[in-house]
């Protein structure tokens, strides 16, 4: 019993080493980002056809803000990401350890990849069309911190999303999940997605198919992938008992 409780205390402060190194890691970019946000910031607006507006003083710092947590917590991806692998990699043996290690800049790589397809594709085609709508009956008037939400709710969520397929090969890589799974529960996964992509998307049925239709390209992706990564295992298998 008292074996137990030790263990449990060590797992706990493992875990609390792990959170604290992630979130020095993300304050750490954050104060880098917050350092040159007012560059990023000319970046991000130096296309734009017309001027955005403030409402208050405030909203050029909630700007700021988000702007900077969203450079941090990208740049912090793949840290948090092996900080996760260096407190399960315990329970793993060398092979797993070795193999779940190499989805750790995966899923980097398609955190930005989902940002990319928010920013550089599904924006610009959203923006464009809710533009359309006013067909010259109104004055464009975008205020600096709706315009900036609303284009972290375009692009931030898919961040996220397109880490879909790499999760899904990790877990199944250890066994937790495996292809028929995934297919027995399509319909939910879904309905989940179809949800999803109406929470993150502007009111309108255009930019609701325009989001529904790469997640639901995502999970069958996943389907794929996890299917590869259970035969390779099924056959690992096969040849020990062989």
């Amino acid at each position: 019993m008292k074996g137990q409780s030790m263990k449990v205390v060590q797992h706990l402060e493992e875990l609390r080493k792990a959170i604290i190194i992630t979130l020095g890691i993300f304050l750490l970019f954050f104060l880098l980002a917050f350092i040159y946000v007012q560059d990023i910031y000319h970046l991000l607006v130096k296309d734009l056809p017309f001027k955005l507006a403030l409402l208050g003083p405030s909203d050029i710092l909630m700007v700021y803000l988000m702007i900077a947590s969203v450079v941090a917590l990208a740049a912090t991806m793949p840290i948090a990401a092996h900080q996760v692998w260096r407190y399960i990699s315990p329970g793993l043996t060398a092979k797993e350890r070795k193999v779940t290690l190499a989805y750790v800049p995966a899923l980097f790589i398609l955190f930005i990849v989902g940002i990319s397809f928010g920013y550089f594709i599904l924006f610009p085609l959203v923006m464009s069309f809710l533009m359309s709508l006013s067909d010259d009956m109104f004055t464009t008037f975008f205020t600096t911190e709706k315009y900036f939400r609303f284009l972290l709710n375009m692009t931030l969520p898919f961040g996220f999303l397109f880490e879909l397929p790499v999760v899904i090969m990790f877990l199944t890589s250890l066994g937790i999940i495996n292809p028929y799974l995934l297919t027995k529960i399509r319909k939910y996964a879904y309905f989940v997605l179809i949800i999803t992509s109406v929470i993150i998307t502007p009111p309108d049925f255009i930019s609701d198919i325009l989001v529904i239709i790469p997640l639901l390209l995502l999970y069958e992706s996943s389907i794929t992938l996890s299917k590869f990564v259970y035969n390779r295992q099924q056959k690992a298998k096969d040849k020990l008992v062989v």
